[in-house]
């Protein structure tokens, strides 16, 4: 079985953070979410990932991969030049995946239990594929399955205004014969016959296999964490640390409330910093107060105060306190 990441999408639930970087390599509690991504990945079997990129920012992925986990996991890197939907995004994923079973696991998904309770359940339930769903109050936003019996999938519809259930497509899927699923998909590709939003819809594919007689089953997961969205992002920062044993190094009268992550080459003077905060390399924070936000590479942060905030590569604030979602390379004080 081979591992694909759909990892090209624009990201542009998280703009500004995405601006400058793919929403993979958005950096939390340590890491970017890839990088949380692949470290539950190699708590299975699979040992072969195949990620699918944008023309533009891709290369910041395939550097952090194959530098990072280059000596765990074989790594295939399949373009998608023209965002055209997840489903388009899965059929580039083709030439690179074969004849091998697949396990697809969405680039902004983060399950903090891992994968292999899914998988175990996949090769127990015999079915030509697995799709992992999650109860939610608000279903019309997602991808959502129609139940048979037990856990068998009757019906998939992409964002429904009338969904027939509460059970949400989470983001995997183990899929047994990736040739029936690629030959799908590319039969909607071809007869240029789209799906919500005027995009080719892995939901769309799934459907059809259903109607021409594979078995689709639902397997709940639990510990799911939608990282393509500020609020959540802040979220499952918390929740990772909360699981690390870190020691960070302090600096000319901190104080640092754990738990925080506090990457290489940080200043920090004269101030307070946690808890439930995540700062990348070479940043300085002098005279101010952070708490439960994510800070960028090389941030500087003079006489701030923020809170629950998401702050940029490169951004320079000073003396403006506020609750903020801001950008790479943004300037904000005098």
């Amino acid at each position: 079985m081979k591992a694909v990441i759909p990892a090209a999408g624009e990201g542009t639930r998280l703009y500004p953070q995405t601006h400058t970087k793919p929403k993979a390599m958005v950096r939390v509690a340590g890491k970017p979410v890839v990088g949380h991504m692949l470290d539950k990945l190699t708590e299975t079997a699979i040992d072969s990932v195949v990620i699918v990129v944008g023309p533009h920012k891709g290369t910041q992925i395939i550097e952090y991969v194959t530098a990072a986990y280059g000596d765990q996991f074989t790594f295939s890197f399949p373009e998608q030049t023209v965002t055209r939907g997840l489903g388009h995004g899965i059929y580039q994923a083709r030439d690179a995946v074969g004849d091998d079973s697949l396990f697809i696991m969405l680039g902004d998904m983060l399950f903090i239990d891992g994968y292999e309770p899914f998988l175990t359940a996949h090769r127990e339930n015999g079915a030509d594929a697995t799709i992992g769903v999650y109860e939610v109050a608000d279903p019309q936003h997602y991808g959502v399955v129609e139940l048979a019996d037990e856990w068998a999938i009757r019906r998939l519809v992409e964002k429904p205004a009338d969904p027939p259930s509460n059970y949400a497509i989470s983001g995997l899927y183990a899929i047994q014969n990736a040739t029936t699923l690629f030959d799908t998909l590319g039969s909607f590709i071809d007869a240029d016959q789209r799906g919500a939003g005027g995009e080719f819809q892995l939901t769309d594919a799934l459907q059809r296999m259903v109607d021409t007689g594979s078995a689709l089953a639902a397997q709940p997961v639990s510990n799911w964490y939608d990282c393509g969205r500020p609020e959540p992002l802040l979220d499952v920062n918390r929740v990772l640390l909360d699981r690390r044993e870190l020691d960070p190094s302090v600096g000319e009268n901190a104080v640092v409330i754990p738990p925080v992550d506090i990457g290489s080459d940080v200043i920090i003077e004269s101030s307070v910093i946690g808890p439930y905060v995540s700062v990348d390399h070479g940043t300085e924070i002098r005279r101010s107060i952070v708490e439960d936000s994510i800070v960028g590479r090389n941030v500087r942060l003079s006489g701030m105060q923020i809170e629950r905030s998401l702050i940029g590569d490169h951004a320079d604030l000073e003396d403006d306190p506020d609750r903020m979602n801001i950008g790479s390379n943004s300037r904000l004080g005098h």
